[in-house]
């Protein structure tokens, strides 16, 4: 199966470690941009962190690639996407705006779309909750084993 992780480049070890197991498993799997530059050593992830803190725009824009269409790409090629939700601005389960986004791509491709974690619950900086609920999410609390 080819997949697709849609994360928080913030998740970048975990990442990792998830794009070794599905691997391992037999998968072809596809991860962030400056992920896989952390991963290759061209970059280090303190690095990154320090440079998007107040964003990641202008860093996105020095890049030859376009992240944005490079996603598109990668999920309209892929057999499921899987979004890693994580803990991140104190929010449980956090997903982010692009991630929004490539979920809205794998569900406009009619691509199979897996949230590692529960859906985030409903609040100021989590409004969103109805949009990820019509997309139908196979929710797998932290474990691959469907995978498998």
């Amino acid at each position: 199966m080819k997949i697709t992780i849609c994360s928080s480049v913030d998740f970048t070890p975990k990442i990792i470690e998830i794009k070794k197991t599905l691997e391992d498993m037999g998968h072809t799997v596809n991860i962030p941009y400056f992920t896989t530059r952390i991963m290759n050593g061209e970059m280090k992830f303190e690095d990154y962190l320090a440079v998007k803190d107040n964003g990641d725009f202008n860093l996105r824009q020095e890049q030859p690639v376009d992240m944005i269409e490079r996603y598109w790409e990668f999920i309209k090629n892929s057999d499921a996407i899987l979004v890693l939700n994580l803990e991140k601005k104190g929010i449980q389960n956090y997903i982010g705006g692009s991630t929004l986004m490539e979920m809205g791509f794998a569900y406009g491709f009619k691509k199979k779309i897996y949230l590692y974690n529960p859906i985030p619950e409903r609040g100021e900086r989590m409004h969103y909750i109805d949009e990820i609920l019509d997309m139908e999410p196979e929710i797998l609390n932290g474990s691959l084993e469907v995978f498998k």
